[in-house]
Order: C-alpha cells, then sequence, then structure tokens
C-alpha cells in the first residue's frame, strides 16, 4: 500500500474533480477522475496513464469550447 508524501496516511482508491483554466480564460472541469486519496489528510495522486488521458480529453475540448465545459471521465476513457 501506498503511503503519502504528506502525513504518512495510507492511499487508499478514490475519484477526485480535475480543473484547468486555458491560457484563452476557458475552464474545463474533469470529474469522477480515478486517483489514490490519503484517507488521513485528503492529498490526491493521480497516476500518469491517467493523466495522458486528462491531456487528451483537455486537447479535444479545448478546440470546441467558449467558456466552460464540465466532463465525465469514465464517459470519456476509450
Amino acid at each position: 500500500m501506498k503511503t503519502c508524501f504528506l502525513c504518512k496516511g495510507d492511499m487508499i482508491e478514490g475519484k477526485t474533480l480535475h480543473v484547468v483554466e486555458l491560457q484563452n480564460g476557458c475552464i474545463i472541469v474533469v470529474k469522477n477522475v480515478p486517483c489514490l486519496k490519503c484517507s488521513q489528510c485528503g492529498e490526491t495522486w493521480i497516476s500518469g496513464t491517467v493523466t495522458e488521458r486528462l491531456e487528451q480529453i483537455i486537447d479535444t475540448i479545448e478546440n470546441t469550447l467558449t467558456e466552460i465545459a464540465v466532463v465525465d471521465y469514465e464517459t470519456r476513457v476509450a
């Protein structure tokens, strides 16, 4: 089991919200992002694989958005 690098608590599987503000002022909110979450302090850790998928989602949505978008990670996973 992994431990939190901040408080050394136990990291458990969970979901988090990922918010990105683009340079053009647009905001993308991705919900239900898989992560490890500290059971003690709440710190989250997102794996490299999930991070790559988040970048793909953001790149895809960035070209179609005008101001704000809310996306469910689970419905965007290939």
